[in-house]
Order: structure tokens, then sequence, then C-alpha cells
């Protein structure tokens, strides 16, 4: 029995890994770990151990910075 995966394309996705996110807002990875590291990031969700970037409030803040 083969199982069909459905590759969702990553700007459809709620969550994005930090490859993702990267290639999503063309921002390097070091930046965005950096940035998620801080203490209250509005847009990282951590599931254990794994960091994930909550796509919509990340679009949301990247719209209202200028500089990073």
């Amino acid at each position: 029995m083969s199982k069909d995966i459905i590759e969702i394309p990553f700007w459809n996705k709620a969550n994005l890994t930090l490859e993702e996110a990267a290639k999503y807002s063309n921002i390097g990875i070091n930046k965005l770990r950096e940035l998620s590291n801080e203490r209250n990031c509005p847009f990282v969700l951590w599931v254990g151990t794994k960091r994930l970037i909550k796509r919509r409030i990340f679009d949301d803040y990247i719209e209202k910075i200028s500089v990073i």
C-alpha cells in the first residue's frame, strides 16, 4: 500500500521551519535564529526543541520593522 505524500508550498503553511522561513523571507537562517532566540519573540513556536516560525505573525513583524 503506497501512501501519497502531499507537499504543501511553504507560503501556504501556518508554521515554517527556519530553512523555509529563510527562503520565504530572504533573511538568513542565522539572523532568523538570532531573532527567534529573543525571550519574547512573537513569531516563534517551540515544539520540544524544534523551532517553528509562525508565518502570519512573522509577516506582520516584518511589515512593521525597517531594520533587522
